[in-house]
Order: C-alpha cells, then sequence, then structure tokens
C-alpha cells in the first residue's frame, strides 16, 4: 500500500525476494540494478540467511550517495536475529511490529487484517466462523502465554500471523472440499505443523497440543456462542 501511494509499484519499480539458500547473487542483482535505476528493492526474511548477512553488510556499507539513484530505496525484513548485521541497523530506519498486548487486542488484530469474504465465505459458513474464530483465539493464547516467561513456554516461541494466515487457509479448504469436519486433521496440522513446527521442547509440544484441542473440537461448533473455553466461562 505504502509502495502504491509513493507510486512505485508500477513499472518494475518495486522488486523484492524471499531470502533462503542460494538467493544471495540474486538478491545482489536486485541491489544493483536498484541503485542505478532507482527502484525499492525487497529482501524479505533476512534471518533465513543468515550465512548472507556478512555479504549485505557489506554491500550496504559500499553504497554512495554520489553513485546510487536518489529513488532507490532498500527494504528488509528479518525475525529477531543475532545474525542480522549491526551497522546495517544502526544506519537505517527501524520498524518494529510487535503483537498486541492482551487477548483483546490480539483477537482484534487478526480480524481487522481479514475482510468479510475472508471470515464467511466458506461452504459450510456457520462451522466456519466458529472455527475460525477457535483458531484466532488459540493465536492469541499461544503469544500472550509469552510474557509469562517458562510458566508460559520453557522456551519463548515467535510464533507470527503466517502461522495464522496458514491455518485459517487449510481450514476453508478441508470444509469446502469435505462433508464433514476433520477436527484430528486441524488439530494436527495447526498444533504439530503450523504452530508447532516452531516447537522445539517436548512438554511444550505436549502443552500446544491440549491447547488447540480446546479451540478446535465439535463441542464448539455446535454451540456456537454458548460454549466455554475455560471452566469460568470468562
Amino acid at each position: 500500500a505504502f509502495a502504491e501511494e509513493m507510486n512505485m509499484a508500477k513499472n518494475d519499480k518495486l522488486t523484492s525476494i524471499s531470502l533462503g539458500q542460494g538467493q544471495g547473487k540474486k538478491a545482489q542483482r536486485m541491489i544493483e540494478d536498484g541503485c542505478s535505476r532507482g527502484a525499492w528493492v525487497l529482501l524479505q526474511n533476512c534471518h533465513l540467511a543468515a550465512s548472507w548477512m556478512t555479504e549485505l553488510e557489506r554491500i550496504v556499507e559500499s553504497l554512495s550517495p554520489e553513485q546510487v539513484h536518489r529513488d532507490f530505496r532498500l527494504w528488509l525484513t528479518s525475525m529477531p536475529a543475532k545474525t542480522f548485521p549491526v551497522a546495517v541497523l544502526q544506519n537505517g530506519v527501524k520498524m518494529t511490529n510487535e503483537p498486541p498486548k492482551g487477548l483483546r487486542a490480539n483477537l482484534g488484530r487478526s480480524y481487522e487484517q481479514m475482510n468479510d469474504k475472508q471470515i464467511t465465505d466458506c461452504s459450510q459458513p456457520e462451522a466456519y466462523t466458529r472455527l475460525l474464530f477457535g483458531f484466532c483465539f488459540f493465536h492469541a493464547i499461544v503469544q500472550d502465554r509469552r510474557k509469562y516467561g517458562p510458566i508460559g513456554w520453557n522456551i519463548a516461541y515467535e510464533f507470527a500471523k503466517e502461522d495464522l494466515i496458514v491455518s485459517q487457509r487449510q481450514l476453508k479448504l478441508f470444509l469446502d472440499n469435505y462433508d464433514y469436519i476433520p477436527y484430528k486433521v486441524l488439530n494436527y496440522i495447526g498444533a504439530q505443523i503450523n504452530y508447532g513446527g516452531r516447537v522445539t521442547d517436548d512438554k511444550d509440544k505436549r502443552l500446544i497440543q491440549y491447547i488447540l484441542k480446546t479451540y478446535m473440537n465439535p463441542t464448539l461448533v455446535e454451540q456456537g456462542s454458548g460454549y466455554k473455553f475455560s471452566e469460568s466461562g470468562s
């Protein structure tokens, strides 16, 4: 949206790449091209290219205002990582996107990032909206537990909005293609793949599976707003 406001989203003025193994040379060519044309270059997921970060630091330090087009901008996204170059951080404008504090705020953020079609467009709309709420609530719970330190999780995991997005898409896919609701599958892909793929501690693995069962079960679909996510009902 910001690129569109600045008229940089058209005519190849914005190029992007998701970093990973073997993407370093391609990213370097994009930076060189952007410097000469005055384009914006977006390098995503820098934390996945730890071995290339020293080269990125060298490239950034070699950029000279006299040799770089005035419209050129280099945008970098990364999860917190010790390998990210300190010099690049110090010389750039930094923006952070932290999860909202509290369950209500976290739920609100999740739904703000969806449109009406994403919330209701499904062949089983009633079950979909209720289970989607379950996934959103679960997403808020696993993030909020981090503030309690080792009482919440033995290891502080960086659960991200992408985990929720993938879970939402898979939920819609299963409900659109099956007459029944595969609760075991939804629990498995949610707790052991989408979110669970980040979890390494064996006790945390058991915990996240138990938590998701509270938010992904037939009783939630049957009772709807009457379903209680806790014994107190709060």
